[in-house]
């Protein structure tokens, strides 16, 4: 008969995360990860076979949550231009320090090469865009691309706000998108 777990996979998987976000991904190991919630490393490698397995369910555990912020950003935020920008500023991780984004982009490598985590990046950059361009245009065929180009946009200015690090991140970023969608939502005059 099986032991009942007294960590639950959850509880496992977000302390795996969160020491990833605060040394990186190299510093995920069954021993480092153990000590945190309380369990042996040979316990995990019951549950997760291979670092490359134990990664691999950290980083969908981290999908699942950001899909679950933007479902919920999307039904809360207004179908509007600033309700777009409401829903990205949202999106950004508060509360991070210099070290902690730096780090947060060595695990977004992991999730480029691996196939399966490049795949749910894929298709939720989908949801984001379609979500973004409903607020933005409603001409349907102009949705999806605009949608893609304001989260390439969101992308790029939390990287000039992370080499910058001046004013507070969530109303830089939110004036940067503002600055974007009145260059590029304008109306088109002809000469």
């Amino acid at each position: 008969m099986a032991r009942p777990r007294t960590v639950s996979d959850e509880v496992i998987l977000d302390a795996a995360m969160d020491l990833m976000h605060r040394s990186g991904p190299e510093a995920l190991t069954f021993a480092a990860v153990g000590k945190a919630v309380g369990l042996s490393p040979a316990t995990l490698v019951q549950r997760y076979p291979s670092k490359e397995a134990f990664l691999r369910a950290t980083l969908l555990r981290a999908w699942d949550a950001l899909d679950a912020l933007t479902a919920a950003a999307d039904r809360e935020e207004p179908v509007t231009v600033e309700g777009a920008i409401a829903m990205l500023v949202r999106m950004f991780p508060t509360g991070t320090g210099e070290t902690d984004y730096a780090e947060g982009l060595l695990i977004l490598r992991e999730d480029m090469r691996d196939p399966v985590l490049r795949a749910r990046g894929t298709a939720w950059g989908e949801v984001l865009a379609l979500a973004l361009g409903r607020r933005l245009t409603q001409d349907w065929v102009d949705q999806m691309r605009l949608g893609r180009l304001m989260a390439s946009q969101w992308q790029g200015a939390q990287i000039w706000w992370a080499f910058s690090r001046h004013g507070d991140p969530a109303v830089v970023i939110a004036q940067e998108l503002r600055d974007w969608c009145a260059v590029v939502l304008q109306p088109k005059t002809r000469k």
